[in-house]
């Protein structure tokens, strides 16, 4: 006897995963993708939903002395 439920559930989990092969998940490539921010002085990126308060943080803390126009001149507020 045998072949219960449970085994048989679990034999169609089996197949579909052996069917189904492996899909990425990863975010990497879409993140560094959505990286259009950068900073003129050091080059450092920032992803595009970046507020305007954030980059005045790294402009004061990376290049004291610094406008906020030389780090960031093509930066623009989405408000």
């Amino acid at each position: 006897m045998g072949g219960g439920n449970a085994q048989k559930a679990a034999m169609a989990r089996e197949r579909k995963k052996a069917a189904a092969g492996k899909t990425a998940n990863s975010q990497l490539k879409v993140n560094e993708a959505a990286k259009n921010t950068m900073c003129s002085v050091c080059r450092q990126t920032f992803l595009m939903t970046i507020r305007q308060k954030a980059l005045e943080e790294h402009v004061t803390n990376k290049h004291a002395g610094k406008e906020f126009k030389a780090c960031f001149p093509t930066f623009v507020t989405s408000e």
